[in-house]
């Protein structure tokens, strides 16, 4: 009976093993399978395409709305002409390439480069090519009478006129044959090209009205010389050497509007002009000093410098070249 007994538990326990163990390995089974939960997904899947859709419409009224708007157009900037005379001699490269690469940083700036000279030399107009500038070149010889000789200081004479003034002849004749309104937009510049420039400069001169004015650094014997402003108005002028002068001012010193350039049209530099006196020439027929329009908060920064390369000393040049051994010509300096 004990036996018996025994026997029916071993075979039931045997049994629970068996359907437990069935049961599990179908649990198992059913883990890897995909759940069919369409009819549950549906409505959060048609949700999700409409937004998709929504969406997408919404992006194509954007791009066509950006392929069809105008830009705005910005106003343009008045072109800066600025005229340099030049002439040859060992350091004009080394000087023209230095004042090209500051004009380079100077947006809307038609470079006019007057030779004294004949004729066009190859090396400024190589120079001008490889520039990246838009230029005009231009050459006019100074009468052998006004040419100061070797030796002369550099004050018994003024130098450049003739070709400040064949500048502005061309301004003159090129404004005239541009056709439009904005061929009168602009302003005139006299720079050197052995002075040093801010790029600020530029940028304060571009408002010019009139006249406009500032002061300029290391020129005539002293620090700087400068308009004196008061009220906004300039009253007189700070200077070394004959205050009383109508503009006692350095080439450097100013710019002219294009506009009033080309309403004077016989306004230009006096050749004939006592010392001191060459920048009056011109600014007498164009302006009263009450016109004059500050710049450099209120003439009050120095953003230009007359400064000058010393004349390079050739004596071993010299030397070596009467051995016969001198430097190859055909290198451009």
């Amino acid at each position: 009976m004990a036996t018996r007994m025994k026997l029916k538990l071993k075979t039931v326990f045997v049994l629970y093993f068996m359907v437990s163990l069935m049961g599990l390995v179908y649990a198992l089974m059913q883990l890897g399978q995909r759940c069919d939960c369409t009819e549950h997904n549906m409505p959060k899947d048609r949700t999700i395409s409409r937004l998709r859709g929504e969406l997408h419409r919404f992006q194509e009224q954007i791009r066509k709305s950006e392929a069809t708007k105008q830009p705005q157009k910005q106003p343009a900037k008045p072109t800066i002409f600025v005229i340099t005379p030049t002439y040859a001699r060992l350091v004009q490269k080394a000087e023209l390439t230095r004042l090209s690469q500051t004009f380079l940083n100077v947006p809307q700036l038609h470079w006019i480069v007057v030779e004294d000279s004949p004729h066009k030399t190859p090396l400024v107009t190589d120079l001008l090519v490889k520039s990246g500038l838009t230029y005009t070149h231009l050459h006019m010889p100074t009468a052998k009478d006004r040419k100061l000789q070797e030796g002369d200081p550099s004050w018994l004479k003024p130098r450049g006129v003739e070709q400040r003034n064949e500048g502005l002849r061309w301004l003159r004749e090129d404004r005239r044959a541009q056709a439009g309104g904005d061929n009168q937009q602009g302003v005139v510049y006299f720079a050197d090209d052995d002075n040093t420039y801010s790029l600020q400069i530029f940028e304060e001169m571009r408002s010019t009205q009139r006249v406009s004015v500032w002061p300029v650094g290391l020129v005539g014997g002293m620090k700087y010389e400068r308009p004196v402003v008061e009220g906004g108005k300039v009253v007189r002028f700070h200077t070394g050497w004959r205050p009383s002068r109508p503009f006692p001012m350095d080439m450097a010193g100013f710019a002219v509007s294009l506009k009033l350039v080309l309403a004077n049209q016989e306004a230009c530099f006096d050749g004939n002009a006592p010392m001191g006196f060459l920048e009056s020439s011109l600014l007498q027929g164009l302006v009263t000093m009450d016109e004059l329009e500050p710049k450099a908060d209120n003439c009050s920064k120095v953003l230009v410098w007359h400064t000058r390369t010393e004349k390079p000393k050739m004596k071993r040049e010299e030397a070596v070249q009467a051995q016969g051994l001198g430097s190859d010509r055909a290198v451009e300096v």
